[in-house]
């Protein structure tokens, strides 16, 4: 029986420290929850099922509609009318006054109405199509730009974490290096200008330092909000920034076969251009005649006190059947001015539409550019951090020799502390560059 009930005990606790444990991700993952729990992303989702409702909203207005009306009259102060007397068995010439129906009525209708032909409702199930297909395309660059905002937001937190690894081993050399200048000062064999560079450049690392952890704060909590997290979510990195980069370094994407039909922003262009052709054929539609049938079935009744509800109260029926027919016949040229309109916006969307093939083709060739050169510089950079390491390796050891002066160790660690930003930097770009090439790409 203890057993159990530690056993039991064990188990509750795990499952509570699970559930505190903050959430990891890897870069992947990271893009997948974006996908389905970013603000964005769920908004364009909503816009998908509006224009799904506003397709049937338009198909509907098409089809059979059946409205009723209720209607009360009561006569406060009834008309009267005047017959001549004779038809009552008066006098010739005199008349009698004489008030007709009864002070109160009530009637209620029923009407059904179909549209038989209306040429602006074929377009508009038409024009439901391509806004659809509009609402589908934005989701999905929607989709395309959450995913580079999550793998910059990514990478951003991945440098802040590194920058701030660097600058406390940087922070430590120095004030290993200040406190045995220090001690030689004190000792009388150094000068104070050797303790005093020292001091600037910790001073330097240090607030270095300071800015690398806000940062590493700042870049959580907007990955937080890319991801749909609250911002302050202790949000964990599975990630280690120089294997991520090595990951992304793909060369063979540049020689990738590019579908232009397959990129996001021309599938938009085209619904521009889809949209314009059907205003132009809505713009025509309106010089078509319009057909509508309708019949209704009603009941009016009359009384001189408010008993319409009784089960004994007489109701007289009535019911039409019509058709009604609208033919446009004259605008004061209305109508050619707005076709005209119609049909110079068309113009306007082909030219755009042309453009944009240009611009996409354009964007491609400029990204490819731009990643290579970004793997290109991620090499020069890695080099030249080797470079400047061995470089201050060497400094630091003149300078404990008294081979070297205490501005020129000051240099080559600013040299190094430089070359450390910008080869961190540049395994970022790698990253974000692949991304850029992979969306005009639609990989």
């Amino acid at each position: 029986m203890q057993k159990t009930l530690f056993s039991l005990l064990f188990i509750v606790s795990w499952l509570a420290s699970a559930q505190d444990a903050p959430p990891s991700f890897s870069l992947d993952q990271a893009i997948a929850h974006a996908l389905e729990y970013n603000y964005s992303s769920i908004n364009a989702e909503r816009d998908i099922v509006d224009a799904q409702k506003q397709k049937w909203e338009t198909i509907a207005t098409g089809l059979p509609q059946i409205n009723g009306a209720v209607g009360y009259r009561n006569q406060l102060k009834q008309p009267v009318s005047q017959i001549p007397a004779e038809f009552f068995g008066g006098e010739p010439g005199t008349f009698q006054e004489v008030v007709f129906g009864q002070a109160q009525s009530m009637s209620a209708t029923a009407t059904l109405t179909q549209q038989i032909f209306d040429g602006s409702y074929i377009v508009g199930v038409q024009a439901t199509k391509t806004f659809l297909e509009y609402s589908q395309n934005n989701k999905e660059k929607t989709e395309l730009e959450v995913r580079k905002s999550v793998v910059e937001a990514y990478g951003n937190v991945l440098l802040a974490q590194e920058s701030v690894l660097i600058s406390e081993r940087n922070k430590a050399t120095l004030e290993e290096n200040l406190f045995e200048t220090k001690r030689i000062y004190e000792n009388g064999l150094g000068d104070e200008e050797s303790v005093d560079q020292l001091q600037i450049t910790l001073s330097t690392v240090d607030n270095q330092l300071k800015n690398a952890r806000r940062m590493e704060k700042i870049t959580l909590q907007m990955l937080n909000l890319v991801l749909g997290l609250p911002i302050e979510t202790p949000t964990l990195l599975s990630e280690n920034l120089d294997n991520l980069t090595q990951r992304q370094i793909d060369l063979g994407l540049i020689d990738t076969q590019f579908d232009i039909e397959n990129n996001v922003d021309y599938k938009m262009a085209l619904n521009l251009n889809e949209q314009r052709e059907l205003e132009l054929k809505l713009a025509k539609s309106y010089a078509l005649p319009t057909l509508n049938a309708f019949i209704n079935y009603g009941g009016n009744s009359f009384s001189d006190s408010f008993n319409f509800l009784n089960s004994g109260q007489k109701w007289f029926g009535s019911s039409i059947l019509g058709i009604d027919l609208n033919i446009p016949i004259f605008s004061s040229l209305k109508r050619s001015a707005g076709t005209q309109r119609a049909k110079i916006a068309l113009e306007k969307a082909k030219t755009q539409f042309t453009e944009a093939q240009a611009q996409i083709r354009l964007q491609l060739e400029s990204a490819k550019s731009n990643y290579v050169l970004a793997i290109e510089q991620y090499g020069t950079s890695k080099d030249n951090l080797e470079l400047a390491e061995r470089i201050e390796k060497k400094n630091q050891i003149k300078y404990s020799e008294g081979l070297a002066t205490s501005f020129e160790l000051r240099q080559a660690q600013t040299q190094l502390y430089t070359s450390q930003q910008e080869y961190l930097q540049s395994m970022v770009d790698v990253i974000n560059k692949k991304t850029e090439l992979e969306n005009i790409i639609n990989k």
